[in-house]
């Protein structure tokens, strides 16, 4: 195979050969939809979260324990556009994963610096996509052919190329790959805090997707028992040195669990084209459940009738109460529930600058913003952060604390929340006639405009910037439940 690390941006996304590495001929195409990427992703996130800068990187800055399943989607649809047919997409998804990471740099608890761009680094993430794409074909028993593994290293290699502009920082030949990788997981990863939460804490502590709100015991259940199965399928698959020198626990019987996982998973795939799709899946995962979209409501409706079905389901999770006198206060948060659900963006018991950067990075993912609009939605954050600190942090620890915040119970409608809401109004209002019509709510929201005219402020079907700067405000000062900026900041 011919060195990569030598091309120029364009060759990885536009040049000769790029329709063989990239689009419906690709290797990685193949495994798309494969289900045994989904315990392979896991095993590949846990190596990721091993490296120290990865893992405190995502420990300060990343929304994963808090929201998964908002991270899930985003993760899929980034790896569609980056690895879809059309070069346009590709590079600027590839631009818009730069100006994220660029953003993501500091110390760990060890004062070790962090650094999201560092090329060393991320090019050990794209090794590790690479390797346990190979590794979960042969644990399901279905090796790659030296070609396929080829084939599969050019891909990556072209990933990789595309982000930075060339792959230097990968070997050049499969050969070379895999010392590369044992002298990395020899030398470089750790048992870090990251890697932790990802086996013992995520999957013990997952929330239910928003879908399965409604069945909050049975979601429990189901929970309690696949978390621990899940945290020991994927020790039992990392790299045994790793395994003894972290120091992870291997259960009796894990590694043929395993082994059994990714054989099952791998029959799976010879299931009809089209019953198993990831894209579809990570989406119904994230339907909010008064959505307008079919899914949602079928999704609801079946919800609702496991609820309703047999004595014993009713006895596990009971009806809920009708309305009546007092049950308005029900669609109010408390402040620690709007503290933990909305503000605490990444689940670390705090709000910093991470919490509300992750907000903005959140709604200019959805809105697909370019350079400058994305910049002025995460100053008009910023802005807002710096107001939030200066009003709410007593302690001058340079962080908000729970406590801090229901102590002060604060109307949070200051003048930088109020720029905030201005700022995502211009950049959701994409043709610049100062309304926000159904096209452009669906951007933002994805669902249907279906509000009264008196309550947007138009009279022909569309928001204006008025009725939406005060929707986003009650939303955030009210602390109020059911409207369209709650699935957008507090589903998980």
């Amino acid at each position: 195979m011919t060195d990569t690390g030598g091309k120029e941006p364009g060759d990885a996304g536009g040049g000769p050969g790029a329709d063989r590495l990239f689009g419906p001929d690709s290797q990685f195409n193949a495994f798309f939809d494969d289900p045994r990427w989904a315990p392979a992703i896991v095993r590949a996130t846990v190596l990721e979260a091993a490296h120290p800068q990865i893992g405190a990187a995502l420990i300060d800055n990343s929304t994963f324990v808090a929201h998964p399943w908002r991270r899930l989607r985003n993760t899929v649809v980034s790896l569609q556009r980056m690895f879809g047919p059309d070069d346009q997409v590709r590079r600027r998804e590839a631009a818009r994963l730069n100006r994220l990471h660029a953003r993501l740099n500091g110390t760990d608890a060890h004062d070790r610096p962090y650094d999201a761009m560092d090329p060393v680094v991320r090019a050990w993430v794209v090794a590790t996509l690479f390797e346990s794409g190979v590794t979960m074909c042969r644990l399901s028993g279905q090796p790659l052919e030296p070609a396929a593994v080829e084939r599969l290293y050019a891909e990556f290699q072209a990933y990789l190329t595309a982000l930075d502009g060339d792959a230097r920082h990968l070997p050049p030949t499969v050969r070379e790959f895999w010392p590369y990788f044992d002298r990395m997981v020899a030398e470089e990863l750790e048992n870090t805090e990251a890697m932790r939460v990802i086996l013992y804490r995520l999957f013990d502590h997952l929330p239910a997707p928003p879908l399965l709100h409604g069945v909050p015991t049975l979601w429990a259940a189901g929970r309690a028992l696949a978390g621990p199965l899940l945290g020991a399928i994927t020790v039992a698959s990392l790299p045994e040195p790793f395994r003894r020198r972290a120091g992870l626990p291997e259960l009796p019987g894990a590694q043929s669990l395993m082994q059994g996982t990714y054989l099952g998973a791998g029959l799976a795939r010879f299931l009809p084209a089209g019953w198993i799709r990831t894209d579809a899946i990570a989406a119904l995962l994230t339907l909010s459940p008064d959505g307008d979209d079919p899914r949602s409501r079928s999704m609801g409706a079946l919800v609702d009738r496991m609820k309703r079905a047999g004595a014993l389901v009713r006895l596990i999770t009971p009806l809920p109460p009708e309305p009546g006198p007092g049950r308005a206060a029900d669609a109010r948060r408390s402040a620690e529930e709007f503290f933990a659900e909305v503000l605490d963006q990444t689940g670390d018991g705090f709000v910093d600058w991470p919490d509300l950067a992750a907000m903005a990075r959140e709604l200019a993912g959805r809105l697909d913003l370019d350079e400058p609009a994305e910049t002025r939605l995460y100053d008009a954050f910023a802005g807002w952060w710096r107001e939030l600190q200066a009003a709410l942090d007593t302690d001058g620890d340079g962080r908000v604390s729970c406590r801090e915040y229901a102590e002060a119970v604060p109307s949070l409608a200051g003048p930088a929340l109020i720029r905030v809401a201005e700022v995502l109004f211009d950049v959701t209002d994409a043709d610049g006639d100062e309304r926000v019509d159904a096209h452009e709510y669906r951007a933002l929201f994805r669902r249907a405009f279906r509000r009264d005219p008196g309550d947007t402020g138009g009279t022909d079907g569309t928001y204006t910037r008025t009725a939406f700067v005060r929707d986003f405000l009650a939303f955030m000062a009210g602390r109020a439940r059911a409207t369209p900026y709650d699935p957008l900041f507090a589903d998980a």
